[in-house]
């Protein structure tokens, strides 16, 4: 009797993978799912807080020699060179770059009260200046970074992380939960996202001939205890009719990863449950 079995070009087992933006939601959810799947892996963040009880859990789970959790500040060049240099000195390649840190206003029930509610035309100038320094010059540095390193040994694979808000305007009214007061996307996470795309051919097109690809997903609204009338009000925008579940990332950015997505370069793959469509 024939035994099913995974078609060879899925496996990421032995890849070394770096996550930037590893301790947030998408980051630690795709960091598990690689070691998971037999990946080797470093898990890159500037928020330090989270680096003891993240180290603690995946040792319950992984033998030491399997992941690196690394303190890194996408906007410092010396910072980035310092994690590529430490990811090969552990586990002598890099294989894949998945360009995930950023800033972004979310609206969970956490995080609703502390996005800066102002106009586009009082929008804060400081406040675009710092998402553009992070999102968009700190994925160009990290990028760099990589690349030499993917260059001098003729392969590699960069994985950008996009959004619905590079290809499409944000719908308003997803962000008015009928308290009387319109509440807004803003504007630095649309300006400093929309490059993603654009950029991801660049570097696909550039490094074409020399062994490295470079595609972007991009994902949307990912279920994080958001309220009741957030749920409503997308359910409504949504093909779908729901938001994504963390675990429903794992197959795209494990394809793209893998040697199945080896003819890709340059491409944008939607996972947004529609929204994009209409």
């Amino acid at each position: 009797m024939d035994i099913p079995q995974l078609h060879a070009s899925l496996s990421v087992a032995d890849k070394v993978v770096i996550i930037t933006g590893g301790y947030g939601l998408i980051g630690r959810t795709i960091a598990e799912a690689f070691l998971q799947q037999g990946a080797r892996v470093v898990i890159a963040d500037i928020d330090a807080s989270h680096h003891d009880t993240v180290q603690q859990q995946l040792a319950e789970h992984f033998a030491p020699d399997r992941f690196l959790l690394h303190h890194l500040d996408i906007t410092n060049e010396a910072s980035c060179r310092a994690v590529v240099e430490a990811t090969v000195e552990k586990f002598r390649k890099l294989d894949v770059l998945i360009n995930n840190a950023a800033i972004d206003a979310k609206f969970d029930k956490e995080n609703t009260g502390k996005v800066n509610q102002s106009r586009f035309e009082h929008y804060p100038v400081d406040l675009l200046r710092k998402s553009v320094d992070v999102n968009l010059m700190g994925t160009v540095i990290m990028t760099q970074q990589a690349c030499r390193q993917m260059l001098a040994q003729g392969q590699g694979n960069i994985i950008n992380v996009a959004s619905t808000y590079s290809m499409v305007a944000p719908n308003q009214s997803l962000y008015d939960f009928g308290q009387g007061v319109q509440q807004y996307k803003p504007i630095d996470y649309i300006a400093s996202k929309s490059f993603i795309p654009n950029f991801t051919r660049y570097i696909a097109t550039f490094y074409a001939q020399e062994g490295i690809r470079c595609n972007a997903i991009v994902p949307h609204a990912i279920f994080n205890n958001h309220s009741e009338a957030f749920l409503t009000n997308f359910s409504r925008l949504s093909p779908l009719g729901r938001m994504c579940e963390r675990e429903e990332l794992i197959g795209p950015f494990t394809f793209l990863a893998s040697e199945a997505s080896s003819y890709m370069t340059g491409s944008v793959l939607t996972v947004d449950g529609g929204w994009t469509a209409w």
